[in-house]
């Protein structure tokens, strides 16, 4: 591939990237969050900034609702309490590192970055892993929002929380690369 195609690669990889209301919230989010820690709750700028970003956000999340009522009602059995949900789909990282283990063991005198399964797992160990450290920051920034501990999560900390859950929620918004073409000798 030239230099050209491969930008026009990239550059299609963005505008589909940018096509998505939830990936422009998620950019709005860290521009947010971003200002909220500038401004460190004092008037100015970053604040105006911060307040006129989050006015934005609520058109991007108008809608947003139909995506938790899916993942609500997709395949749990009937009655689970939700405690028993989430312990659940903490165990299934337990179980992914054990099975992760074992395939190590397996593999243990060939390189296992080349074997596909354990990529696989990887892979998604990786992204439940990184979910996991979202949802944690999540819960500090609803601490902020909320001022259930005003004097240890103020703006400044509210604000850099939710900035890097925003650069994680865009990096798991990102469109996967294409694949690269070998050229023929």
């Amino acid at each position: 591939m030239s230099t050209l195609d491969v930008a026009r690669a990239e550059l299609g990889l963005v505008v589909l990237y940018l096509n998505k209301a939830e990936a422009r919230d998620k950019i709005c989010r860290a521009i947010q969050y971003g200002s909220k820690y500038l401004s460190n709750g004092e008037p100015g700028t970053a604040q105006n900034v911060d307040k006129s970003t989050s006015l934005a956000r609520k058109v991007f999340r108008l809608f947003k609702f139909v995506n938790d009522l899916h993942a609500l009602i997709s395949p749990t059995p009937p009655g689970t309490p939700l405690p028993l949900v989430l312990l659940g789909k903490a165990a299934e990282l337990g179980r992914l590192s054990v099975s992760m283990n074992k395939l190590e063991k397996d593999l243990k005198d060939l390189d296992k970055y080349k074997n596909e399964q354990y990529r696989r797992k990887l892979k998604k160990s990786n992204e439940r892993s990184l979910a996991l450290v979202k949802a944690a920051m999540d819960i500090v920034v609803a601490v902020g929002l909320l001022q259930l501990a005003p004097k240890k999560v103020n703006a400044r900390v509210t604000g850099a929380f939710g900035f890097v859950s925003s650069l994680i929620s865009c990096y798991q918004l990102l469109p996967s690369p294409l694949p690269q073409k070998t050229k023929a000798p």
